[in-house]
């Protein structure tokens, strides 16, 4: 089952008085499966945000539809299931971090000892057990980014969208988070994950999909897009000076062994940065 499915989405947004309009998404068609990490990137402006908001049905699209786990994001019902990190979250500062989780739970409906044995369990999950009673104002960037992290998760959801989880993180903060999102997917929980960090990306998703003006230009797996299919690398063993000469002639030839053959790979840094630049469409589209 995928736990996200777009068909053909399209989000345009009006820009004032015969300004005509942006085309923000343009016939976006998705899958995100059941239990795998997926990776959205695309550079500022790229409609990123614009999806994360669709699929929340917190704003309404100009064209096509969204699925979270075959409900139709238009009902409630659709959000049961979905755990959200803004890339900004905003937290009532004078709360401790124990007393924000019981808020959230409230909201969710949680309450008496099965609320704080969540609580109990979470702050253990994001490594905050030790500053429970800490206000938040007291919090660094990365652990308000952990304690968005835990609130996204105290009413168990099968899939969290993370918006720019580690964005203003410090390197320990940023590794960290990374770790918890590879716990998030041995727990069985789907992850779409929103980021221009591409090496953290590239560590985490099992998928990606790259945007640019409101487009994919590019998506499929990690692994297999970051292997580099113009480049052939042979690994030999015994080979003497003299062979090295005749290796391009055959390698067997010279009685050396064959150890392995496989494309190297790039970074998807190099990948991103490609697709973007051979996109030919121009920097806006309005209409």
């Amino acid at each position: 089952m995928d736990a996200i499915r777009t068909e053909s989405l399209t989000k345009k947004y009006a820009l004032g008085w015969r300004r005509g309009k942006l085309l923000a998404l343009d016939r976006l068609t998705l899958h995100v499966h059941e239990g795998e990490v997926y990776g959205l990137l695309g550079p500022n402006g790229s409609g990123k945000s614009t999806t994360l908001k669709l699929i929340l049905d917190l704003v309404a699209p100009t064209e096509g539809a969204v699925w979270v786990f075959d409900t139709p994001a238009t009902k409630v019902a659709s959000r049961l299931h979905i755990g959200f990190l803004p890339e900004n979250p905003y937290f009532y500062r004078y709360l401790t971090g124990a007393e924000t989780l019981e808020f959230y739970g409230q909201l969710c409906g949680l309450s008496g000892t099965a609320m704080q044995r969540r609580i109990d369990e979470l702050l253990d999950l994001v490594g905050l057990e030790h500053a429970r009673d800490r206000r938040l104002a007291g919090y660094s960037k990365g652990m308000l980014q952990r304690i968005g992290l835990a609130q996204a998760l105290v009413h168990d959801p099968k899939l969290l969208l993370l918006d720019e989880p580690t964005a203003g993180v410090d390197p320990i903060g940023s590794k960290d988070i990374r770790d918890m999102i590879l716990r998030l997917k041995e727990m069985g929980k789907t992850v779409l994950l929103s980021s221009h960090l591409l090496a953290q990306v590239q560590d985490v998703c099992d998928r990606i999909g790259v945007l640019n003006l409101g487009r994919m230009i590019l998506e499929g797996e990690v692994d297999k897009l970051i292997s580099d299919q113009r480049r052939l690398s042979i690994t030999v063993q015994d080979l003497s000076e003299p062979g090295r000469a005749k290796v391009e002639e055959a390698v067997l030839s010279v009685g050396a062994k064959m150890v392995s053959v496989e494309h190297p790979q790039t970074t998807l840094e190099h990948l991103f940065l490609d697709a973007v630049g051979r996109d030919e469409r121009g920097a806006g589209e309005h209409d």
